[in-house]
């Protein structure tokens, strides 16, 4: 239930951040944008670690170099929803953000990518990822 509530909120906020980079984008530009939101979400998850006494970055050597590419996807995700914002609102964005996730997260979990536990994964999954797709479709009408 946790791990849920977790998700409903960062579900929350991703959208809220989409809505507030998108106004941002509109007064000073795209790349902006990211810059500004990539800042502003280091800043106040340092001072979050610190003020929870978090010293698990101490670990930092021990993360394979590749994965720490994995801050720079957030440049990227944020260019093109706020791009994608402009150019079909926000549902629409936001609808087609969420297949493309669980198309990647069904990719990962099936194969194992990233050190994940290998799902297997069954031909329910396909349909409910295609009636998600179809609603999209539906949502663009």
């Amino acid at each position: 239930m946790k791990g849920i509530l977790f998700a409903f909120f960062g579900g929350v906020f991703i959208t809220l951040q989409g809505a507030a980079n998108s106004r941002i984008g509109q007064d000073i530009g795209t790349w902006q944008a990211a810059a500004i939101t990539q800042m502003t979400g280091f800043i106040l998850a340092l001072i979050l670690m610190f003020l929870l006494k978090d010293k698990s970055w101490r670990q930092f050597k021990q993360v394979k170099p590749i994965y720490l590419l994995g801050g720079s996807f957030a440049a990227i995700v944020i260019f093109s929803n706020v791009t994608a914002i402009h150019l079909v609102g926000m549902t629409i964005t936001i609808s087609a953000l969420l297949i493309a996730q669980l198309c990647v997260a069904f990719l990962t979990d099936s194969c194992g990518w990233f050190g994940t536990k290998k799902q297997k994964m069954r031909w329910i999954q396909f349909i409910g990822i295609g009636l998600m797709a179809a609603g999209v479709i539906v949502i663009s009408m």
